[in-house]
């Protein structure tokens, strides 16, 4: 299994699919099939019955997962970067390979 650089709650640009260009954040990795859910991207529609008298069934709108690799972290200006890791003061952090800012 390969190492994933990104983290929850990051902010990543869509590369390429059906929403490219589009902006959020990460609400969940999926690191065994090297996926993640995007917030309010990804919009795919599920069919849900029923559980009780209270539930609504019907048709309902959800994030679905996007491969990583089709996903870039984006810097405080906007701009999208890879993700390189540095030493500094003592603690590893992660590095924007563009600007060089800590993210």
């Amino acid at each position: 299994m390969k190492k994933i650089k990104l983290k929850k709650n990051d902010t990543v640009k869509i590369i390429a699919g059906k929403d490219k260009g589009k902006t959020g954040r990460i609400l969940k990795i999926d690191r065994e099939n090297d996926r993640v859910i995007v917030q309010g991207l990804n919009i795919a529609k599920k069919a849900v019955r029923k559980k009780n008298q209270q539930d609504k069934g019907g048709i309902i709108e959800i994030e679905a997962p996007l491969h990583i690799s089709n996903v870039a972290i984006l810097t405080k200006d906007g701009s999208t970067t890879r993700i390189g890791f540095e030493i500094r003061d003592g603690k590893k952090v992660r590095i924007a390979k563009k600007t060089g800012e800590v993210l």
